[in-house]
């Protein structure tokens, strides 16, 4: 090809010159050769100045331009004589002149239908040649007339059309193409805009209302590059504007708001380019694959409290945050002048703010100038008066305007404290409204220790949400307790809500559980001392900002040991007990701990996680009202358990009398660790088993616990880690693990188990299946491994997560405590029990935990004569041969 240009000192426009591009495009041994090479030219050039700083704008309209070039010299190749009848129109985004390097290329073929046929081969040769040098063209061919039909039935077709641009061909044909669409005949101002704001709706919908989750999409999402789209559309609709910053001349965005808005779509393009480039195909989703790489383009490095890829997920949380802002109050303006220019007249609500069309607005343009502390009062209003629709545009002009007007005088103000704590007094429409003042940045300014968590990610696959929007779901989630129609979700945890006497401080604990992340230490107790302090200034009484701050401290203890320890231990429940002290502070940490887990990943909500929970809470409560000087003793809960569990045998006409003949051959810890209902299961069968039967197989749903699996054989080596294969090769996730062995030498080992994604295992075809996939390994004397497949998830791979192993010794059960952290895989605990079997390591227990990326499992051990093992060159070779095991590099 010809000679490189040099990039120095020139802008993308010159360096994408018509006359240079023309000039490439006519070298070469052969045309496709020449605009396959000048297309791969453009795209290297264009990589090269993404580098070197290039604004985004000028990248994609470079890009755009270099299209229409290719495009027009291609006509001229197959069409060389002016055509009547044919032009070549660009639309979508292409028409926009806004392509990325892997942008569709929509095109329209427009024809007066007998240029058509008279062309067609021609036309065929154009299309075919355009996917030989690599132009992935997405084409159309209609009549003016099938462009207005096809318009007037579908609002897609209409917004496409809405955006085109001549690029070669019959003009006259083209302007024939507008004049038809005009809104006079079709899609009248009124009905288009209603359309949009309806596909708009939809489309948040479908991203569950939030651009907040980790892995968005940079153009669908909200407060993504679509948003600015719809702007953009309806602008051209109502005021047949070409270009955004038209609206600045039309009055609907003044300087400031104007730059804020090409920031904010500059730097979108910048992400959304950068995809392109790193994946070398159209992506527009950030998932974690590329999140890192996009960061070190972005130029972030990591520091000693946030990663490189935090920092610059929470500057793109921020920027959609601006720009959902910016989306709201001009649709809002739209609205305004579009489906309601008559807007009556006002109903007052006080001396500051006003009501109309029911929109809130200020009655004066300087009244957050004049009162700073009305910027939290307008949010209580709109709290007070539910029916109120929203803000109008004027309005939340002034707030974006005059929000850094909330200063250290405003916080100190008494009114400002009294209004903001009596929004968490009220409770309804609590969460609806922090959400606003979140999104029109008022919250943040308020408590600068919100404002520091806003936009705040945590790179992996655990928290599913930034952490502003994680602490106001889970907020949210509170508030459910408190409404009857969402009684059905967790009706336990409505019913202890119930009970608790002041439920703003169940409001304040979930606002404050987070607030002190990403700051380094510990978050719980840098945040309960902020929490204190704030329900002080705020007029609360020491006593209850004890109690906000308890919380706050200790919002994870709950959670902790549900899934960490052993629940049906009384040791265990004392020590919680003592920990919460008072029925009210356990009532207040049931109900922020369910909503905390359902708020920071829904994946990991399920029937067995609340049945620990309740077990837990029952309890503990149990234990308070005796006494924490009188505990229960473990005999006294294994009395009562078999009295249970033989009066839901008599229940169902059970004989009971093998009951205790049965029972003697089995320890305490079986007691301890299987509920009545677990009991009753488990004992007509065992009693009927013969040896021919065994390995007995129990699969049932009991309860709310989910689905267990309960082993009744004789024992062997590795029966752990055969079990866990099988099941793992089955697509099951182990919640859960109960081992015993009898004096007699029989194994009772129940396993809770869900599917891969978490969700409930149906009965029938399914329980047959693990039954019979179990006895065929556990019954083969031979087997001795089962193979799993071990390939690690593409979501997975990214995640370095070396493994972590800690021991302790649990000397009230005289064993020792194995504590694992290790990244998710396939496999893991059938490996795990391969290595204990292999160093003559019994399992009596373990509680499995898998924290998105990371499994973070507890195993109760011994050495084969059911002893703890303490010697630590044991202990530390156990660790040195488990690690290498699970951080092996083919394991991916």
């Amino acid at each position: 090809m010809g000679a490189e240009f040099d990039l120095a000192d020139e802008d993308a426009s010159a360096i994408f010159s018509a006359p240079r591009i023309r000039s490439r495009l006519a070298q070469g041994a052969s045309p496709v050769a020449a605009f396959r090479e000048t297309l791969k030219w453009g795209r290297e050039r264009l990589y090269t100045l993404f580098h070197e700083g290039t604004a985004a704008d000028a990248l994609v309209h470079a890009r755009a331009h270099l299209v229409d070039e290719v495009l027009r010299t291609a006509w001229q190749k197959f069409l060389p004589e002016l055509t009547d009848g044919l032009a070549l129109v660009a639309v979508g985004g292409y028409g926009r002149s806004e392509l990325l390097p892997h942008s569709d290329i929509d095109i329209l073929l427009l024809h007066s239908g007998e240029a058509l046929e008279q062309h067609r081969k021609a036309l065929e040769q154009m299309t075919a040649f355009a996917w030989d040098i690599g132009l992935e063209v997405g084409q159309s061919v209609r009549t003016v007339q099938e462009c207005v039909d096809e318009a007037a039935k579908d609002i897609t077709v209409m917004t496409n059309l809405l955006e085109a641009r001549m690029l070669t061909g019959d003009a006259a044909l083209y302007q024939q193409m507008q004049q038809a669409l005009t809104p006079e005949h079709v899609w009248p101002v009124k009905a288009f805009f209603e359309a949009k704001k309806a596909e708009q709706a939809a489309r948040y919908r479908k991203y569950d209302d939030t651009g907040y989750k980790l892995e968005p999409n940079v153009k669908e999402s909200p407060g993504g590059l679509r948003d600015i789209h719809t702007i953009g559309w309806v602008a051209k609709r109502h005021f047949n504007a070409q270009t955004l910053a038209e609206l600045r001349e039309h009055g609907f965005l003044n300087k400031q708001e104007s730059d804020e808005l090409f920031a904010g779509q500059d730097f979108l393009w910048r992400v959304r380019f950068a995809l392109h480039m790193i994946t070398n195909r159209r992506e527009d989703r950030l998932l974690f694959d590329h999140q890192i790489k996009v960061a070190a383009l972005f130029g972030y490095e990591d520091n000693d409290k946030n990663r490189a890829v935090e920092q610059f997920m929470q500057l793109y949380y921020r920027t959609i945050k601006s720009l959902s802002c910016l989306n709201d109050m001009l649709l809002q303006l739209f609205d305004e002048a579009i489906l309601h220019p008559d807007a009556g007249e006002p109903e007052v609500l006080n001396a500051r703010f006003q009501v109309r069309n029911q929109t809130i607005e200020a009655r004066d343009d300087d009244v957050f100038r004049k009162q700073p502390w009305a910027l939290l009062e307008i949010f209580r209003l709109l709290q007070e008066h539910p029916k109120i629709a929203g803000i109008r545009a004027q309005t939340l002009r002034m707030i974006m305007r005059d929000g850094r007007l909330i200063d250290d005088a405003v916080r100190n103000d008494v009114r400002a404290r009294a209004i903001f704590i009596d929004m968490f007094r009220e409770g309804r429409g609590l969460t609806r409204n922090l959400r606003r003042m979140n999104r029109y940045g008022v919250l943040g300014r308020y408590l600068p220790s919100f404002g520091k968590i806003v936009g705040l990610m945590q790179y992996d696959l655990f928290h599913t949400l930034t952490v502003d929007e994680h602490v106001l779901y889970v907020l949210r989630n509170a508030r459910r307790f408190a409404m009857g129609r969402f009684q059905h979700e967790l009706p336990f945890a409505n019913e202890v809500f119930t009970r608790i006497a002041k439920p703003e401080l169940l409001y304040l604990g979930a606002f404050w559980h987070d607030m002190a992340k990403g700051r380094g230490g510990d978050h719980s107790t840098l945040g309960a001392e902020e929490a204190e302090q704030f329900c002080l200034d705020h007029g609360l009484s020491h006593a209850d900002a004890a109690v906000v701050a308890w919380l706050v401290e200790n919002h994870l203890v709950m959670s902790l040991t549900a899934q960490k320890q052993d629940v049906q231990d009384p040791n265990v429940v004392a020590s919680f007990a003592r920990k919460v002290g008072d029925r009210d502070r356990l009532d207040y940490l049931l109900l922020l701990t369910c909503a905390d887990i359902r708020g920071t990943n829904p994946a990991l909500w399920n029937s067995w996680r609340e049945s620990l929970l309740k077990d837990l809470y029952s309890s503990t409560a149990r234990a308070l009202e005796r006494g924490l000087d009188d505990p229960v003793v473990p005999e006294e809960r294994v009395a009562e358990t078999c009295a249970r569990a033989l009066k839901l045998l008599t229940e169902r006409g059970t004989d009971t009398q093998a009951a205790a003949q049965v029972w003697q051959r089995f320890d305490r810890d079986y007691f301890l660790r299987h509920s009545p209902e677990e009991l009753a299961w488990h004992l007509p069968a065992i009693v009927s088993a013969k040896e021919a039967d065994l390995p007995l197989v129990l699969v049932e749903t009991l309860s709310d616990r989910g689905t267990t699996v309960f082993v009744y054989t004789r024992d062997r080596d590795h029966l752990f880690g055969l079990s866990a294969g099988v099941l793992a090769r089955l697509g099951l996730n182990i919640l859960d693990a109960r081992l015993h062995t009898t004096n007699d030498g029989f194994v009772l080992d129940s396993y809770a188990v869900m599917e891969s994604d978490n969700s409930p295992i149906q009965p029938g075809i399914r329980f047959e299946e693990i039954r019979n996939a179990l006895r065929k390994v556990l019954s083969d004397p031979e087997m001795s491994t089962v193979e799993v497949n071990r390939r690690v998830s593409q979501r997975l791979r990214h995640f370095n997560t070396p493994t972590h192993i800690h021991f302790s010794q649990d000397e009230a059960r005289r064993r020792t405590v194995m504590e694992l952290v290790a990244a998710d895989q396939p496999g893991l605990l059938s490996m795990v029990g391969r290595v204990f079997q292999k160093r003559g390591i019994l399992l009596d227990a373990a509680k499995i935990g898998t924290i998105g990326e990371r499994a973070e499992d507890v195993f109760y051990i011994t050495d084969r004569m059911h002893r703890p093992i303490r010697d630590e060159r044991v202990l530390d070779d156990l660790r040195e041969v488990l690690t290498r095991t699970l951080d092996r590099t083919d394991a991916a």
